[in-house]
């Protein structure tokens, strides 16, 4: 377990402060108390999936905004055409039945996941890029507010995934719209061939223009499938790997002058943050290019070299497919 999950906590206890609206919480304490005693599922198989529905947005965990140990999250006003890759974490006993954002208990066993801005509830598929493992969670909590996580899963969608014994992994988030959910297809045992590589987009990390607040990176198409992720079901069972994991990199910057992008990649290389390369590509007519650092092997190598980066000044470096 990522035992960063200590510092979540339900929305629910969020007050306001003053006639701003600033919503502000504290951190949800560890249990004192030893938890229920659980016996886990004898495999992953056996939990049920999750069917995306059309539900109404939750009455607790959805203020316009909030502030969590002096970081301030802007909630989603849609959490259609989402998209995000980073490092997912996941919780487990220590938390089970306890309250999440929405006032529902947490069941470690089920199906779920919080994230810090989508709104509650929503639905989005989860793809391992380590091994391209997918599941489709039902997002219900509030969190991770700690280092560069971007969502904590269930016991059962982690164990789904394979990422129990190392507590994190690489991952690609996206939502599912109820209203039209993905084609139901049957994972096949046998390795279907490499798909095409992806269309080339301008940011890796996606979200509607209409939900993000001022000042916020703007949306970009939704790329292809990229090799190595899994083929689509309907349901929460994890799916089959199609290919060979894709090379993972941390994008430093993006820029429309190649002379800004050279300049940052020279920078970079001085230091020790391994392999820095300038990718050209040509995004709806228009050239752009990303100075990446990688491939990186692993979480622990993703966050140092984020952690790195941050003490040079660069605080929006992400996780990226080659």
């Amino acid at each position: 377990m990522n035992v960063g999950r200590a510092l979540a906590l339900p929305l629910g206890l969020a007050v306001v402060v003053g006639l701003t609206a600033c919503f502000s919480a504290p951190p949800r304490p560890t249990p004192t108390v030893p938890p229920v005693p659980v016996t886990p599922p004898p495999k992953p198989d056996s939990i049920p999936e999750v069917i995306p529905r059309i539900e109404p947005r939750a009455r607790s965990g959805n203020p316009p905004f909030y502030d969590v140990f002096g970081k301030r999250y802007f909630v989603l006003s849609s959490s259609v055409g989402y998209r995000e890759r980073g490092v997912a974490s996941w919780y487990g006993p220590g938390f089970h039945k306890v309250r999440t954002s929405i006032g529902e208990p947490y069941d470690m066993y089920g199906m779920t996941a919080a994230h810090k801005t989508l709104p509650l509830p929503a639905y989005v598929r989860v793809t391992n890029l380590q091994n391209g493992r997918s599941v489709v969670v039902r997002v219900n909590d509030r969190g991770p507010f700690v280092g560069n996580r971007i969502i904590d899963l269930s016991y059962s969608a982690a164990a789904k995934l394979d990422m129990l014994r190392n507590g994190t992994a690489m991952v690609e988030v996206r939502t599912i719209d109820p209203s039209s959910p993905p084609s139901v297809v049957t994972a096949s045992a046998t390795p279907a061939p490499a798909a095409a590589p992806p269309a080339a987009t301008a940011l890796d990390i996606v979200a509607p223009a209409t939900a993000a607040p001022a000042g916020s990176t703007p949306a970009a198409a939704p790329a292809a499938t990229a090799p190595g992720t899994a083929t689509p079901t309907l349901g929460g069972g994890a799916t089959s790997p199609a290919a060979a994991a894709p090379a993972l990199f941390v994008q430093a910057g993006a820029f429309s002058d190649p002379a800004n992008a050279e300049r940052l990649a020279e920078k970079l290389r001085g230091g020790s943050y391994g392999k820095v390369i300038v990718r050209d590509d040509q995004i709806a007519g228009r050239r752009m290019y990303r100075v990446r650092i990688g491939p990186v092997p692993s979480v622990a190598e993703f966050d140092r070299v984020v952690a790195a980066l941050e003490r040079a000044g660069i605080n929006d470096a992400h996780l990226a497919l080659d």
